[in-house]
């Protein structure tokens, strides 16, 4: 003879409470399938309910999809369907090739991650080599490495820092995601005549957002006031007779 059991309840975390709920969370999914970049709650609250609980159905597909093909992971604050770590191999021969980075580029990257906000001399200072406003330029194309604000200081040179693309790209969630400095060197990051010992600068002056129309390409010089507004004193020598 064999007892009947009863069906249980599923009480999993990732089951959707209502049938409401699961409308939503279907809509979440479809949106995140969708999108071809990284989406912010924000963006997905805009398209769904107001009454949606968006990070409680995040936190559900999140957990219905950790051991799937298809993972929903968090980067630079935004959310995004990304294939599982162990089945990258996969996607090997799919992926687009890219030409491999600079040392130059790679360490001026890898300097501005973690000095940030940093100024083109104090790129150098670590480098220990001058830096060609090429790598820079080539960094900000990618849409890594952005011009944030200019330090107060003589000159008023610009600072760069890293962009959420940064982020996104290396799969960080923010800057203290970042690799320890061991992990850094290891990785060849920083290698050659690169000054690890700097490691980071010490930033003494604040920096300022740049105003409307300084794109910051242009160098500002310090402003030289107009004659008559600088008293110049001058010293005067008495010539004496000692002669009698």
């Amino acid at each position: 003879m064999t007892a009947d059991i009863a069906p249980t309840e599923n009480t999993s975390p990732t089951a959707p409470a209502t049938e409401q709920e699961a409308g939503y969370q279907r809509m979440v999914e479809a949106l995140l399938f969708a999108a071809t970049e990284p989406l912010d709650v924000a963006s997905m609250a805009a398209r769904l309910p107001d009454d949606a609980d968006i990070p409680g159905l995040l936190s559900q597909l999140a957990s219905a999809y950790a051991n799937r093909g298809v993972n929903l992971v968090q980067v630079a604050g935004k959310w995004a369907m990304r294939t599982a770590p162990d089945l990258h191999f996969l996607l090997q021969e799919h992926r687009q090739q890219h030409r491999k980075l600079s040392r130059a580029a790679l360490e001026t990257l890898a300097i501005t991650s973690y000095h940030q906000p940093v100024t083109r001399a104090e790129i150098e200072e670590v480098r220990g080599v001058s830096l060609s406003k090429g790598t820079l330029d080539l960094l900000m194309e990618l849409g890594w490495v952005r011009i944030r604000g200019r330090r107060r200081t003589p000159g008023r040179p610009v600072t760069y820092g890293t962009t959420d693309g940064f982020l996104e790209h290396f799969g960080f969630q923010s800057i203290k995601d970042l690799p320890g400095l061991d992990e850094l060197k290891a990785s060849g990051l920083l290698e050659g005549q690169a000054r690890t010992d700097l490691l980071p600068l010490s930033h003494r002056e604040p920096e300022d957002p740049l105003e409307d129309g300084d794109d910051g390409s242009t160098p500002i010089l310090p402003e030289v006031p107009p004659a008559g507004d600088t008293e110049i004193r001058a010293q005067s020598a008495e010539i004496i007779d000692i002669q009698g």
